[in-house]
């Protein structure tokens, strides 16, 4: 690795840990302004794809929304077919019953089954299936927050990829 080579990793690297700090930050402030957690760990790994790899097809709006839209789906009927609307999270348990597994391994199975039939293919998006069916962002507050803060991450990430990119200059993926 040469000189020029290591200096644009390292440009590189300082750029996505600001512009994640700050994307992330913000999406933290605004849910705390408005009373919800919207900062929820789905987000870590969305924002990386949006902002590190904004080229890749598992980065593009439509694959991450939908994405994330039938995870949100797909978790909410199997929270419902496995009667865990209102359980207790894994988190207040300290333990998940075999309910919850089910429910949790049955919703990335079919998140995943159904971003291959869409051609959605959004990986963060089997994160956001279970923290639905681990009860973490359970109906209510906790999957508005989750809804807000991916509302927010997939509205200004790519404004802020937009805005700080420059054109390549090849090969440094």
């Amino acid at each position: 690795m040469t000189n020029a080579d290591t200096r644009s990793r390292l440009l590189g690297g300082v750029r996505l840990m600001l512009l994640s700090a700050l994307l992330l930050a913000g999406v933290g402030a605004i849910g705390r302004l408005i009373g919800l957690v919207a900062l929820t760990t789905a987000l870590g790994p969305t924002a990386y794809l949006l902002l590190a790899h904004p080229e890749s097809v598992t980065a593009r709006l439509r694959t991450a929304v939908a994405g994330h839209a039938l995870a949100i789906a797909v978790a909410l009927a199997c929270l419902a077919v496995f009667g865990l609307w209102t359980h207790p999270s894994v988190a207040e348990r300290h333990q998940d019953t075999a309910g919850q597994i089910g429910a949790q391994a049955l919703a990335v199975g079919l998140t995943l089954f159904l971003l291959h039939l869409c051609n959605a293919h959004h990986p963060p998006a089997a994160a956001t299936s279970l923290l639905i069916t681990s009860g973490i962002c359970r109906p209510g507050p906790a999957l508005y927050g989750l809804l807000v803060g991916l509302a927010l991450v997939l509205a200004i990430a790519p404004l802020l990829t937009s805005a700080t990119s420059r054109p390549a200059r090849g090969g440094d993926g």
